[in-house]
């Protein structure tokens, strides 16, 4: 593994996004081997819980769109046979306002990623998600996609790319949240705290930053006591209740709607913003305007 650090203590599988010099940015080689991880996991008979987690200052910033834009190997798979919708060629591409859209080539793409994100869903056994500074864009898939949440206080949660370029493929705000709340949280692009995501019932536990971790250990430590087939079972009991919603035909439809919002007259107007200016700059124009750029969760009125 190159992008994941994994290990096994006593009953716990420890899974930690390893690139701290880029957020813990998604590539496909990261979310490649986050899925071998959990199925790695999942099959060990030493295991009873999953604690997913990220090294450096936060969990995970989302999409690495500086490989993107360099079009880099880790984003896409340059391993792939050429013209293959993963092929870093391809993806770019799909992605040129001067040619064709061809929506089921991006679908085939992202479809892949929602398939490795909700392997934390389909695993057999629970998974525990810390979070800390900051889980923001597609770093919400795989926070989303944990059972439990324990998120620091001041830690920042939330889909930015609501307000321009992104819907959420996995789609889980409003089985997360409910309707209204995730529609409040998508409307705007605002972000929660740590302590605001507990009072929305996104978290399970808050706690301050200096005490993240402890509150994490006693938490997976209570949940390791048990017969690994009785938290089989619990959990495939509540996630029968998410599939009877609907949720596999709502993630088609986001994965879909991902697509199309990259490629709208704003979705392109910020691909080239980004190609001009950098997508660390885009981000933060497309994100000043409401006050919350970088660690804020602003929601007042600007």
């Amino acid at each position: 593994m190159s992008t994941i650090a994994y290990e096994v203590t006593g009953r716990v599988a420890r899974i930690s996004l390893d690139r701290p010099e880029r957020g813990n940015a998604l590539t496909s080689t990261l979310i490649s081997e986050l899925e071998q991880c959990v199925e790695l996991a999942d099959l060990d008979p030493a295991v009873h819980v999953l604690l997913l987690a990220g090294n450096g200052k936060g969990f995970c910033g989302g999409y690495d769109l500086q490989a993107s834009e360099d079009l880099k190997d880790e984003f896409g798979s340059s391993h792939a046979p050429e013209g293959s919708p993963v092929h870093p060629v391809t993806i770019a591409a799909n992605h040129d306002p001067g040619g064709v859209w061809d929506p089921m080539v991006d679908y085939a793409w992202m479809s892949r990623n929602v398939r490795a994100f909700m392997s934390l869903f389909h695993c057999s056994k629970p998974v525990v998600c810390k979070v800390h500074g900051f889980c923001v864009a597609g770093g919400t898939d795989l926070a989303l996609c944990s059972d439990l949440l324990v998120i620091a206080a001041d830690a920042k949660i939330g889909y930015p790319p609501a307000r321009v370029w992104g819907s959420p493929t996995t789609s889980m705000w409003a089985y997360r949240l409910g309707p209204q709340r995730a529609k409040r949280l998508l409307f705007t692009g605002d972000s929660l705290s740590g302590a605001e995501a507990l009072e929305w019932g996104l978290a399970i536990e808050a706690p301050a930053a200096g005490e993240l971790d402890a509150r994490t250990e006693i938490l997976v430590g209570r949940i390791a006591r048990n017969p690994v087939n009785q938290l089989q079972m619990m959990k495939l009991l509540v996630n029968q209740s998410l599939d009877a919603q609907g949720l596999h035909a709502t993630q088609v439809l986001g994965t879909v709607l991902d697509g199309i919002a990259r490629h709208t007259e704003e979705g392109y107007a910020f691909q080239q913003r980004a190609a001009h200016a950098g997508y660390r700059a885009a981000v933060r124009e497309r994100d000043e305007p409401f006050g919350d750029h970088g660690p804020s969760t602003f929601k007042g009125g600007v």
